[in-house]
């Protein structure tokens, strides 16, 4: 009992040493990891300046700071350890070197992610076509690998790398290495409720 309790209190300790950071390109189911690590048990650092829409029914869990990283707004990034916050792939290039970061990083079959995004382009009255597709998916595949290799480059960062289609296809397996990623210490059963089918929408289909 007493060693059960001291394994679970190093974990406990261990993960507050750290900055959860989840990340990944537009649309690709950031927001609703944020979600799933909250109810795991790792507070959110957000601000709930933005609120949840008909494209992100359970809210963006965004911190307005965030979007000053790159202006040197840095100090508080100390105060997210022990919790998780959603950061824009551009930058993660910004986080201070100061602080070590696990990044659960989305990744989405790239026709979805940009059906989805238009589809919220023209929600919100924009022009869903101002950039084609294949420029569209082009930039973001450049983007993306100069980005993982950022990431591979850093002594203190660590990444999990988590499909969006597998989230619905296998949440129980992509949970517990999240889970694992994170200390093991995480409530794995609200997570799985989250997976909600419902939010995968404009999903390729298998045979594509």
């Amino acid at each position: 009992m007493m060693k059960h309790f001291l394994s679970k209190l190093f974990r406990l300790n261990t993960h507050k040493q750290f900055v959860t950071v989840v990340s990944g390109l537009p649309r690709s189911g950031t927001s609703m990891m944020m979600k799933m690590l909250e109810v795991g048990g790792i507070p959110p650092m957000t601000d709930n300046i933005r609120t949840a829409d008909v494209d992100n029914p359970n809210g963006y869990y965004e911190f307005e700071r965030v979007k000053q990283l790159d202006k040197g707004d840095k100090a508080w990034v100390k105060e997210a350890r022990g919790k998780v916050v959603k950061v824009i792939t551009q930058l993660l290039l910004h986080l201070p070197a100061d602080c070590e970061y696990r990044i659960v990083f989305m990744r989405r079959n790239m026709s979805e992610i940009i059906a989805s995004q238009k589809k919220m382009l023209t929600s919100r009255g924009q022009d869903p076509n101002a950039t084609s597709d294949e420029e569209t998916a082009s930039l973001f595949e450049k983007h993306l690998a100069h980005v993982n290799k950022w990431i591979q480059s850093q002594s203190n960062v660590s990444v999990i790398y988590v499909d969006y289609r597998d989230m619905f296809k296998d949440p129980e397996l992509q949970i517990r290495r999240i889970n694992e990623f994170l200390g093991g210490n995480m409530n794995t059963e609200e997570m799985f409720r989250v997976a909600d089918p419902q939010l995968y929408r404009n999903r390729k289909s298998e045979a594509a």
